[in-house]
């Protein structure tokens, strides 16, 4: 007699059921994680461009900000969300600090905290 060898269909829904929850999430957790990427990058490029300016005030760095987060699609956080504060050494940064909720299915929610401090030198 020969034996039976092989996943039954139980079997591979038994398999593929949890795969497919991972790659659902991935997919419902890959446009926050760009989004915080664009942040960050507004974040880096305004720093670039504040570089040595002895001047600098929060406004002008959230105005800056704002142009960038409009021209890169950011929809969260806003640029007044971001604060932009004198470090211990007397040194201006700025620091993003916000979190996003993304829903997964029925009532079951993904809850990502983003955090960023980027020194404006």
């Amino acid at each position: 007699m020969r034996k039976q060898r092989g996943v039954t269909m139980l079997g591979w829904i038994f398999l593929l059921t949890p795969m497919a929850i991972v790659v659902y999430a991935g997919i419902r957790l890959t446009p926050p994680y760009l989004n915080y990427y664009k942040v960050v990058q507004a974040m880096q490029q305004t720093a670039t461009q504040f570089k040595n300016d002895e001047t600098l005030t929060p406004t002008q760095v959230q105005g800056a900000l704002d142009k960038r987060f409009d021209t890169g699609y950011v929809e969260t956080p806003k640029a007044k969300d971001i604060k932009v504060t004198k470090n211990y050494a007397g040194k201006w940064e700025m620091g993003a600090d916000y979190e996003q909720t993304v829903p997964l299915f029925g009532n079951l929610h993904l809850l990502m905290q983003f955090q960023k401090q980027v020194p404006i030198q």
